[in-house]
């Protein structure tokens, strides 16, 4: 039976959400992954020292069982270098929202005035602390993405020592824009590795596909594949995981997220697999993103094999991705 040993593997870009929710989904993640770069947009969202502390003690709680790291972040807000200093060892990077353009991102930023976020985005340089941005303005759905261009280059020529990383990208533009700047990198879903709009909403509307930001066109499909496959080494492995109840995703006004996070290594696999590029997966599901973040996660070896698997229909409260559909992969073993 064909077997692919990954070591390490990491979720760049992660939401356990909190409560009952968090302890049902954070095993999932943790069996499987060493660690991941956990979203702060909870309600009310972890903006404090006190928040992160807190929080990270409630992850922790609920994955007692596996080791798992969560790199924590903070919701982005102007702060200042004195704040940013005494909760620098505390976090990896801190999360910048638009303002309502996805889950609990009310208050996020509402004006990209540079002069305003100068102090702040100044103190993350000298510290050292990435800026992960989710690049979407509240232009028409499709066209969300390539508008925010504009402000990723506002940001990379104003503050050229700040790693930025373009979270969960979905376009031609967002692939085009990697190599412009030195500090852009970028992580990238199994999802959008999978999907067009086409998929989601050709036919029967398929909730449980639904994300923000949207599937694109076969053409932006392409591309992601394109840095994805070869394991271009400003690109990482981020699942955007987002689990919602099912009757919040099968309802009227459908919350936005996919839930891929039991499932995101063996989808992987599959699509690595098909373009011949396994040899490529560890770089982009691990060693990137510790050469970019400059992380060294606790060993962990995760061996899967080629056989069929069936998703379940459920995982508690929360469908994922393919429930009930048969994939090509399934993890044999995690040491």
């Amino acid at each position: 039976m064909k077997t692919h040993t990954i070591l390490m593997p990491l979720d760049m870009h992660l939401h356990l959400r909190d409560g009952v929710m968090l302890e049902n989904v954070a095993p999932l993640t943790a069996y499987s992954f060493s660690g991941g770069i956990i979203m702060p947009n909870l309600v009310p969202p972890v903006n404090t020292l006190e928040d992160v502390k807190a929080y990270r003690a409630r992850i922790m709680a609920a994955v007692p069982n596996d080791f798992f790291e969560p790199y924590m972040t903070l919701f982005y807000r102007n702060y200042d270098k004195a704040f940013l200093q005494s909760v620098a060892d505390e976090i990896t990077a801190i999360k910048l929202y638009p303002a309502g353009i996805t889950t609990n991102s009310e208050g996020g930023v509402s004006s990209f005035d540079i002069e305003e976020m100068r102090e702040t985005l100044e103190a993350m340089s000298d510290l050292e602390i990435p800026l992960c941005v989710h690049g979407e303005t509240d232009g028409f759905v499709m066209d969300r993405e390539a508008e925010f261009m504009s402000i990723y280059e506002l940001l990379a020529k104003n503050f050229p020592k700040l790693k930025i990383i373009m979270e969960h990208i979905t376009t031609k533009d967002a692939v085009e824009m990697l190599d412009k700047y030195e500090n852009l990198y970028a992580t990238i879903t199994v999802h959008h590795l999978l999907l067009t709009l086409d998929d989601v909403i050709g036919g029967m509307m398929m909730p449980h596909l639904f994300c923000k930001p949207i599937a694109k066109r076969p053409e932006d499909l392409d591309a992601l594949l394109s840095v994805a496959l070869s394991a271009h080494p400003k690109v990482m492995f981020g699942s955007d995981s987002a689990p919602h109840p099912q009757h919040k995703k099968e309802s009227c006004g459908c919350a936005a997220g996919v839930f891929t996070a039991p499932i995101a290594l063996q989808l992987l696999c599959e699509i690595f697999e098909q373009y011949d590029k396994l040899d490529n997966l560890q770089d982009f599901v691990s060693d990137n993103a510790q050469r970019i973040y400059g992380i060294c996660p606790e060993f962990k070896e995760i061996t899967l094999e080629k056989r069929p698997f069936v998703v379940p229909e459920h995982y508690s409260s929360v469908v994922p991705m393919y429930a009930g559909e048969a994939i090509n992969w399934a993890i044999a073993s995690v040491d």
